[in-house]
């Protein structure tokens, strides 16, 4: 019971009668089963965070309405640049500078706005809107479902503790960002394909994985957190079935796009090349403290860094060295959300691209990691914060904005609090005693694990390192 073992959860209780009975009766609910009630919350907080987005949903963005209501949004600008209001198809008819199956989705929800607008004309019935509200609104449902399978997969990844899936639904993180970008819909994908995984169908999970990787590359490090353990336990068999299923998904997207529209499709890869730091990076926060000298220096308009980009490759290649170390030096094999929240955490902190919304890749994975309220809070205020300072930067201090020393600090805090959470996972890796998931059930090994969980060791660092 979350309310008997973790204090913050014992704490918000009071607002509704206090902690879980001695006696209360538990699974017997007709209805309110614990699945039900995390979609309830789910449900409330993208309601929230429709409200919050509402005031820029018809794509009137005078007076800089998105920055003085917090409501900036990727898909709104981008439905006119991409053409999706003159029915382009992206990728064959304009440029697109996402993965193959982002562009499929935000095809989907302007085909949806474009059937709701043809509705309303016909029948007279329904409210007329601008079609890039339409289209908006049509996004907006098509995330929501991807944050309701996002709830579902972390309650079924969480074993006996189904009321983990609760700080999903509950995320101040998806009230900020549910509908800034397209990201639930890989976040959705590779939670999918971790729960096949756990169902012990590597094909499966090889396929869902591939498939988020075709909406956005980051599920790919899942397949490299896979890696270590199965090379640990010995299960590199079920491992490649996994990652030749996950390569012929992603090709079966990709390879039709790329041959029909070989420019467009290599756009993404092209320009993440040619970008210089992300605002919200650390490497922008060294660049801009050195006044431009660090690195590369000042370059020319659409140069590659390649001095930056060297150095993110380098810094990602000792991640995935020294979390290999962490995995078979550990002194029980990790469970498969620990490495792959490291691994992704990790691979945002030293790489030059923290988008806001990409923190929405850690939630499922911190959640099933370290499933504690305080920390995981802590972790989404600064979030929460950042948003707030950045969207306030973009504002300016000539319309009572911020400076961008105030969202330089911002970054560096949300960048503290990761690895502060960071090095409370580690320490359950390397303490497993202390780890809530494996201490809150007799017997529980990795419930997200499918054929790690319970399985022997085959290679370890531990025997060579003590002799």
């Amino acid at each position: 019971m979350p309310t008997w073992s973790d204090p913050v959860a014992a704490q918000a209780s009071e607002a509704v009668g206090g902690p879980w009975g001695r006696h209360a009766v538990t699974g017997r609910a007709l209805f309110w089963t614990p699945l039900r009630v995390c979609l309830l919350y789910a449900t409330v907080v993208l309601a929230a965070a429709w409200l919050k987005q509402a005031p820029c949903s018809d794509g009137n963005w005078a007076g800089s309405v998105q920055y003085t209501h917090l409501c900036y949004s990727d898909t709104v600008p981008l439905f006119t640049l991409h053409g999706l209001d003159a029915g382009s198809v992206p990728y064959l008819d304009s440029r697109v500078e996402y993965p193959v199956l982002t562009g499929a989705f935000m095809a989907l929800a302007a085909v949806l706005g474009r059937v709701y607008g043809d509705l309303a004309t016909a029948s007279g019935l329904l409210p007329q809107v601008p079609p890039v509200q339409a289209y908006y609104v049509a996004t907006c449902l098509l995330l929501s479902v991807c944050a309701f399978l996002v709830v579902r997969g972390v309650l079924a990844l969480a074993g006996h503790r189904p009321w983990d899936a609760a700080m999903i639904g509950l995320s101040p993180l998806l009230l900020v960002h549910a509908f800034t970008n397209w990201d639930l819909f890989a976040v959705a994908l590779a939670t999918g394909g971790m729960w096949a995984w756990a169902r012990h169908r590597p094909v499966l999970a090889g396929v869902l994985i591939g498939l988020g990787i075709a909406a956005k590359f980051y599920p790919l490090l899942l397949l490299g957190a896979l890696f270590l353990l199965c090379l640990r336990a010995g299960r590199l068999r079920e491992w490649l079935r996994a990652a030749v299923a996950a390569a012929a998904a992603w090709l079966a997207v990709d390879v039709p796009v790329a041959v029909l529209a070989p420019q467009n499709w290599s756009l993404f890869f092209r320009l993440n090349t040619a970008r210089p730091a992300d605002p919200d990076s650390l490497w922008n926060v060294l660049i801009t403290a050195s006044d431009g000298r660090f690195l590369d220096g000042p370059l020319p308009e659409g140069t590659p860094p390649v001095l930056l980009n060297t150095v993110v490759a380098v810094c990602v290649l000792l991640v995935v060295a020294g979390l290999g170390w962490l995995v078979l030096r550990a002194p029980v094999r990790p469970r498969v959300p620990q490495v792959a929240f490291l691994l992704v955490a990790a691979f945002l902190l030293v790489t030059k691209v923290w988008s806001p919304q990409y923190s929405l890749w850690l939630l499922p994975l911190a959640v099933l990691a370290r499933p504690r309220w305080r920390a995981l809070l802590l972790w989404q205020a600064g979030e929460v914060v950042l948003w707030v300072l950045r969207m306030l930067w973009y504002l300016g201090t000539e319309d009572r904005g911020v400076g961008i020393e105030w969202f330089f600090l911002a970054v560096v805090a949300r960048d503290l609090a990761v690895v502060v959470l960071m090095g409370l996972v580690v320490r359950d890796v390397l303490h497993p005693d202390e780890d809530a998931v494996r201490t809150s059930w007799p017997g529980v090994d990795d419930p997200a694990g499918g054929p790690l969980d319970g399985a022997r060791d085959r290679v370890t660092l531990r025997r060579s390192v003590e002799a």
